[in-house]
């Protein structure tokens, strides 16, 4: 009876069809997606994410499993990417200027927001910019504004998630009192 248990709770062939799907796909693939590639029930798609977590948990290991943007796949481990950015991280002619991470976060932050309400933020003219982080796909326009114009409302994209090693938005490191009034949408006080 135990033997039976035992082997009833080892997911280790269900981990492996698992870790395949993560390594064959290019994007994050969320629990239900698995589940239907594979043919697993989420419970075993859960145990078996677990088991890779696990799995993948040593200092022998690279890389791990880990929610991006909504899902799971393989990336190296955190305390690696100063080793590896340099080679596999964007080109120098990818980095963002300083202009474009201010924009970027003020976005992040305070999302859904026009471009105006950037620019009210930040102070100056953000239409190079939005553009720019539009083009790189790190910001997308995610409705219109309901007043006179409508004007774009923009939001961040599962890009800015992945590049940022985000499960969603919520992850974003907390703003302190004087930040969160300059992100604030009536700008700088």
């Amino acid at each position: 009876m135990k033997a039976e248990l035992d082997k009833a709770m080892d997911f280790s062939e269900e981990a492996a069809i698992v870790e395949a799907v993560l390594l064959l796909e290019v994007e994050p693939v969320d629990e239900v997606s698995i589940s239907k590639i594979t043919g697993l029930s989420r419970v075993v798609v859960n145990e078996s994410l677990e088991t890779l977590v696990s799995r993948y948990d040593g200092v022998e290991h690279g890389i791990e499993p880990v929610r991006i943007a909504g899902g799971w796949a393989f990336a190296p481990k955190e305390r690696l990417w100063n080793v590896l950015k340099e080679r596999y991280g964007k080109q120098r002619e990818d980095r963002l200027s300083r202009a474009a991470l201010e924009t970027l976060s003020i976005i992040a932050y305070s999302q859904p927001l026009t471009r105006m309400e950037i620019e009210n933020i930040r102070g100056v003219g953000a239409e190079g910019m939005v553009r720019a982080l539009r083009d790189k796909n790190l910001i997308k326009e995610v409705g219109r504004k309901d007043t006179p114009g409508r004007p774009v409302l923009y939001g961040t994209t599962k890009d800015f998630l992945k590049i940022f090693r985000l499960e969603s938005i919520a992850e974003l490191p907390k703003l302190d009192e004087l930040d969160e009034k300059r992100f604030a949408l009536n700008g700088p006080s």
